[in-house]
């Protein structure tokens, strides 16, 4: 039984995971914006998730290396490298007293965010659908391999 396939169910679960987690905080500034939350509600709900966030997706990154998936590791790079420069400089954390200042800017931000998860699903799901066909169809070209040897 070939491996793959789980482990790409494995990379679209995450991808998942991140999906919502990012759709999630997108519609916190939302709707701060239509003032159905307070600050202090959304600042609380956004910072619980952020750092979950970050290490679902370099986890995400660091799989994708460790696999040899070059081409899907070098496209989810830049996000990761987004998200070390945030964590690293402290403007990963929603602060209460500032969160109107850069309400527009976390909005674009978590847009762009989830516009990339989108394609990446898309870019997975793909190869999910492309890892089983192949795992299907070379477990019946090895069996009548092997059987017109023997």
């Amino acid at each position: 039984m070939d491996w793959l396939p789980f482990l790409w169910i494995i990379f679209t679960l995450l991808n998942l995971t991140l999906l919502g987690l990012n759709f999630y905080e997108f519609l916190g500034f939302s709707d701060l914006e239509a003032d159905y939350l307070n600050p202090y509600e959304l600042s609380s709900r956004i910072n619980y998730v952020i750092v979950p966030e970050y290490l679902l997706h370099g986890a995400l990154c660091v799989l994708f290396l460790m696999t040899g998936h070059w081409i899907m590791f070098l496209l989810s790079l830049p996000t990761a490298y987004y998200n070390l420069k945030q964590y690293l400089s402290n403007k990963h954390l929603v602060d209460v007293t500032e969160v109107f200042k850069v309400v527009n800017t976390e909005k674009k931000a978590r847009l762009i965010k989830l516009a990339f998860y989108v394609i990446f699903f898309g870019l997975v799901i793909t190869r999910l659908a492309l890892s089983i066909v192949h795992a299907v169809f070379a477990d019946d070209d090895d069996v009548v391999a092997w059987s017109t040897i023997y």
